[in-house]
């Protein structure tokens, strides 16, 4: 890292400032917390004349994504931000752009979804959109959710995959947190993101339908061509990480990334801010004679299936963390799927999951220590109970 060019600043203005070196064409947000401060920092990047992009006013996000819908069909790189409610205000769009092959890219600052209503963070609100055809990308810090907004251009725009992206950063934790971050410079960016050119747009000169009408007798195949492009982007993901790090000097994408885990016997798997005190409890708990490392998922979709398994080889008993519950299966959705690459394959480890940090509570070091002492019982006296919540007030367990 280049520590002499660091700014201190917060992760909304780390992410808008990327937004503004990418050069999108066309920018539309609705403010919500704590969202709002990204597209309130492009305001006035646009005022000031540091951005030459059209930001639209519009009345809700279901109009802000239906306005890039457009933006995008007749080939303008497109924008925009959002988070919780306004994220599933959004849904019957997301549905539209992922079906359309628009690649559009969304900041997502994931914050709880009501009713009890709560500013706070967790997942839920991405995840409850991880079926709509979107990439999703989860960042650690601030400097990876700035420097995988410029990645999620480079991915999205790529003719083997024309599938839009959200980069998904935990509300106030990141979005609101001051620091020390090396802002993404504008001779660079070029370098590494050249302009956006289209291989179809709507054009009156050459007209085209985008998201026409399908019957049965073709719309599976528009669904398979999807799923297609997805696995596509894998090795795309993987390439603009390496591209990135070639021309800007640092190593900040990918499908996951390994810490103390390749002789780990309890495997922790984990993604987004989360992943930082993890960090800090590992050397803790290895001083002290317990093997364990973690693996952090940065693609959530498409799901990293064969470098999971490749990672969790060597353990003994994997253990996930989810900001989100599946209400009715009783599990978070980063347990199910891990399950699910690892059950049919040749490896037999246990698998168990905890759901924590729920509408903002806080996750401290204690909390993992403690999720990593259950994980060692279950190596010695195998699963007694696959998921829960680690964090639940006593009078209710």
């Amino acid at each position: 890292m280049d520590r002499e060019n660091m700014s201190v600043v917060d992760g909304a203005y780390a992410v808008a400032h990327a937004v503004n070196v990418c050069k999108p064409d066309v920018v539309a947000a609705y403010p919500i917390t704590p969202q709002t401060n990204i597209v309130e920092h492009i305001s006035q990047f646009i005022a000031d004349g540091e951005m030459d992009d059209v930001s639209i006013n519009v009345e809700s996000e279901h109009s802000a994504m239906s306005l890039l819908v457009g933006a995008s069909s007749v080939g303008a790189r497109a924008y925009s931000a959002t988070a919780s409610q306004g994220l599933v205000l959004m849904s019957e769009v997301l549905f539209n752009v992922s079906g359309m092959r628009l690649p559009i890219v969304v900041t997502v600052v994931n914050r709880a979804m009501s009713a009890p209503l709560s500013i706070w963070n967790d997942q839920q609100d991405s995840i409850s959109q991880r079926d709509t055809g979107w990439i999703q990308l989860y960042a650690e810090d601030v400097q990876e959710a700035a420097d995988m907004t410029a990645q999620a251009f480079k991915i999205a725009e790529n003719s083997n995959v024309l599938l839009p992206v959200m980069v998904c950063m935990d509300g106030f934790i990141l979005s609101h947190v001051y620091e020390p971050v090396v802002l993404l410079e504008d001779d660079l960016i070029d370098e590494f993101l050249p302009g956006y050119s289209p291989l179809a747009v709507l054009d009156p000169d050459n007209p085209k339908t985008f998201g026409a009408f399908a019957d049965p007798g073709a719309y599976t195949e528009f669904r398979y061509l999807q799923e297609v492009a997805m696995k596509n982007a894998i090795p795309v993901i993987e390439d603009a990480a390496d591209e990135f790090k070639e021309v800007f000097g640092r190593y900040q994408g990918g499908l996951i990334d390994e810490y103390m885990a390749e002789d780990a016997e309890i495997m922790i798997i984990a993604m987004g801010s989360v992943v930082g005190t993890i960090k800090e409890v590992i050397p803790e708990l290895r001083a002290k004679g317990v093997s364990v490392g973690i693996i952090k998922i940065r693609s959530f979709r498409p799901f990293p299936a064969e470098a999971i398994r490749k990672a969790v080889a060597s353990a003994k008993v994997i253990v996930t963390l989810d900001k989100n519950i599946s209400i009715g299966l009783g599990e978070g959705a980063l347990f199910t799927e891990t399950k699910s690459v690892i059950y049919n394959s040749s490896i037999r480890t246990p698998v168990i999951g905890f759901m924590l940090g729920h509408g903002g509570r806080d996750i401290p070091k204690a909390r993992i220590e403690q999720i990593v002492m259950e994980a060692g019982e279950v190596m010695k006296r195998g699963i007694t109970v696959e998921s829960r919540y680690a964090d639940l007030k006593e009078e209710l367990l």
